[in-house]
């Protein structure tokens, strides 16, 4: 927006421009540098205002670059379901291909992951893992979420036949409890509530329990399978209480989710290796302090966000993103058709609508105390904030996706770009040169 036609300047919106950074265009190298400063962290994170906006997707990947290759940041970590994403660090780091059921990413929303910007981003990861080098300073790329769990017992009972075979039976013969529930496993929770108890529970923790047990014996063979095998039983297992907590509308099961992403992040950052340091990936609602939200204050809930900052302290930098209008790939209901929609302009008294009043295309706030004290002063009341998930209503959108925050205590930077479009979304076939490791090929 040119300055000339800016709406007359509030005392807000001058303390704003004098504060912001102006950031370059998404492919300039310093776009990526702007963000030095928060390199001292050992985890970053990198939220999104939604799911299917494409600056946010190569403003991550941008940073994210900037962080391997300065920096030695090796994980990248995700809202993406772990077995998913182990398809694509195997690739990534150039592992033995292992086949699935089903490839990464197809089900719904599918467009979250296989888009062009997450496609060019993994092929910079296993052309950046190509250089010789020790495999501990190979970047991995690791899933934090917990809802593919058919494909997470698919795994373990995989793993397990190849290292011992009668725990392998025994495993099938438990993991058999859940097979009612394997298509729609959301179902499963009012199964239990009518059995009047968490029917699968005491199985599917019994096959983590043995994994871990045998640990020692297990990871003299390959510690980097059984840590894929172990992670996955976790999944299962938090699954199972989670589609149990998510029957009841309770806010049980969000806490449920996002401690386990925490508890995953925690087990990738124990693994051995030099420069433990990640990068995290997820939406707003996931990085932001939820302490300093409506979804804290109101209902009680928590996030990983929160609990990096109450594990690391200052070596956790959350780091918000947010846009005024464009377009945005989103469904209408759960399991709909993606759609390119419009983003309708931000709504007076947001966050979002003061920042669209400072005029730039792009910018960087940086919220941490002692950075400008005057800035987080005018920015103190909380406002309203949008979230865009993978369902975008615009006809209700200040219900649908809109809360109170205080942004200067929920992040501690905030990166802004006034217009925004929507992912180009993949799948495509494999292409000239691929093989079927390809991890988006179909």
């Amino acid at each position: 927006m040119d300055l000339a036609e800016a709406p007359p300047l509030t005392a807000s919106v001058a303390v704003l421009r004098a504060a912001v950074e102006p950031l370059p265009s998404l492919d300039a190298p310093a776009f990526g540098a702007a963000f030095d400063c928060f390199a001292q962290s050992r985890i970053v994170l990198l939220g999104e205002a939604s799911h299917g906006t494409s600056e946010f997707y190569r403003a991550r990947a941008a940073i994210t670059r900037r962080l391997i290759e300065r920096h030695g940041f090796t994980i990248v970590a995700v809202e993406a379901d772990w077995p998913d994403a182990a398809a694509i660090d195997r690739y990534v780091r150039h592992s033995p291909h292992q086949a699935m059921s089903s490839a990464p990413f197809t089900r719904f929303p599918t467009w979250m992951w296989r888009n062009t910007d997450v496609d060019g981003f993994i092929s910079f990861l296993r052309g950046h893992n190509a250089a010789t080098r020790p495999p501990a300073e190979k970047v991995g790329f690791y899933g934090l979420d917990l809802y593919n769990m058919t494909a997470s017992i698919a795994a373990v009972l995989a793993y397990l036949d190849r290292v011992d075979p009668k725990a392998a039976d025994v495993a099938r013969e438990r993991y058999a409890c859940l097979s009612p529930w394997s298509r729609e496993p959301a179902s499963y929770g009012q199964a239990s509530l009518t059995e009047g108890y968490a029917i699968c529970q005491i199985p599917v923790t019994r096959i983590l329990v043995d994994l871990l047990k045998r640990e020692l014996q297990y990871t003299q063979q390959d510690r980097a399978q059984y840590f894929d095998a172990a992670q996955n039983a976790h999944l299962v297992a938090d699954a199972e209480s989670y589609y149990r907590a998510m029957y009841l509308g309770s806010n049980e099961s969000w806490k449920l989710r996002d401690q386990h992403m925490f508890k995953t992040l925690q087990n990738i950052l124990a693994q051995p290796g030099p420069n433990r340091k990640a990068v995290v990936w997820a939406h707003n609602s996931h990085i932001g302090d939820a302490r300093f939200t409506d979804m804290g204050q109101a209902r009680g809930e928590l996030n990983i966000g929160q609990l990096c900052r109450q594990a690391y302290g200052a070596e956790a930098c959350l780091v918000g993103f947010g846009t005024h209008a464009g377009t945005v790939a989103a469904a209408t209901d759960w399991d709909g058709s993606m759609e390119v929609k419009t983003v309708r302009p931000s709504l007076p008294g947001s966050y979002e609508a003061l920042c669209h009043q400072v005029g730039a295309e792009r910018f960087l706030l940086d919220l941490r105390p002692g950075q400008h004290d005057d800035l987080r002063r005018v920015l103190a009341r909380p406002r309203l904030e949008r979230y865009i998930g993978v369902i975008y209503r615009p006809e209700t959108e200040r219900w649908s996706h809109y809360s109170h925050a205080t942004l200067p205590d929920q992040y501690d930077a905030f990166a802004w770009f006034d217009e925004t479009h929507a992912v180009t979304p993949l799948p495509t076939p494999v292409t000239a040169g691929e093989d079927e490791t390809y991890p988006f090929g179909l």
